[in-house]
């Protein structure tokens, strides 16, 4: 695994062993940022579930301003903070070892995101509290983007029930990535 471009390109990131972290792959990560580029700029990032920090790494490689990165597995929590020394992106980090709904509410009023990247175990419904706990929530403006990686077999049937509205979605062999803002109906 490496960060694919920006200032920090071609630096092989660490992994952690074992099954507990799914890692996306070099591919995939360059098509979603394909995708996101154009915005990144300047942008707050942040990457929920983050196991070994490569997204939120890359977007800080590709000009995001700041990238919040939660984990609560201690070794890949280490390994964030070693991928962040190895690409020196460490001053525009915050790392959170804390589960995810516990960082949400330890986020909120202090930040809001442009974009919210979250790659949660398969099969566990994670996307949908995650995206419950959201709908209602200052971390996200109407303008941010959240991108869900999830497996192909993942139902969003509730997304706009929640407020949401899908910009696109974006289909892999194996996984596919949900693009979902706020529905311009909705406050925030």
């Amino acid at each position: 695994m490496r960060v694919i471009a920006g200032s920090a390109k071609r630096i092989s990131l660490k992994t952690i062993d074992g099954l507990e972290t799914r890692p996306t792959t070099d591919r995939i990560k360059e098509t979603l940022f394909n995708m996101l580029q154009y915005d990144l700029a300047d942008s707050r990032f942040l990457d929920l579930f983050a196991g070994s920090g490569g997204i939120g790494i890359e977007a800080l490689s590709r000009g995001a301003s700041q990238c919040v990165f939660v984990e609560k597995n201690r070794g890949a929590v280490d390994c964030i903070r070693q991928n962040l020394a190895a690409t020196r992106l460490e001053a525009q980090a915050v790392v959170m070892h804390c589960d995810v709904m516990t960082a949400l509410k330890r986020l909120e009023g202090k930040y809001q995101f442009d974009f919210v990247f979250l790659d949660p175990p398969y099969g566990q419904l994670w996307e949908r509290q995650v995206l419950e706990y959201l709908a209602a929530s200052p971390l996200i403006g109407r303008h941010s983007t959240v991108v869900v990686e999830a497996s192909l077999d993942t139902p969003f049937s509730y997304l706009g029930a929640l407020g949401f509205a899908k910009e696109r979605e974006k289909v892999y062999k194996t996984n596919k990535h949900l693009f979902v803002h706020r529905n311009a109906a909705v406050g925030v």
